[in-house]
């Protein structure tokens, strides 16, 4: 497993812009099913973007690279940010149900006691 964080602050003119691109990312990963992956994108009230993206793989490769709606997220990234993005290799102190699989908007998950 390798877990990387990226965070950035968008131009609050371009934050809204941005955060549909992201949502587009999401919505391809659902359809396609991909595996091998887990992402998980926050946006604070200041306009920064925080990206926690996990990946199967001990070499962090990752399908989002190819996906349509991430080359579409990729491009102008720079002219989007006020702040650059900033990548680092980060590893979970504690979760408390928060990196659970996501089973996406059609579906209800219900956690037994066991989980």
């Amino acid at each position: 497993m390798n877990m990387r964080l990226i965070r950035y602050k968008a131009k609050p003119e371009m934050a809204d812009s941005n955060a549909e691109l992201v949502a587009a990312v999401f919505a391809e990963l659902r359809v396609i099913k991909a595996d091998g992956v887990r992402y998980l994108t926050l946006r604070l009230e200041d306009d920064t973007f925080i990206h926690v993206v996990e990946t199967a793989s001990d070499d962090g490769s990752s399908p989002l690279p190819q996906l349509a709606a991430f080359k579409a997220f990729q491009t102008g990234i720079r002219d989007r940010c006020a702040e650059p993005p900033l990548v680092r290799s980060a590893r979970v102190v504690g979760n408390y149900r928060m990196l659970e699989h996501d089973p996406g908007p059609d579906k209800q998950r219900v956690l037994s006691r066991g989980e």
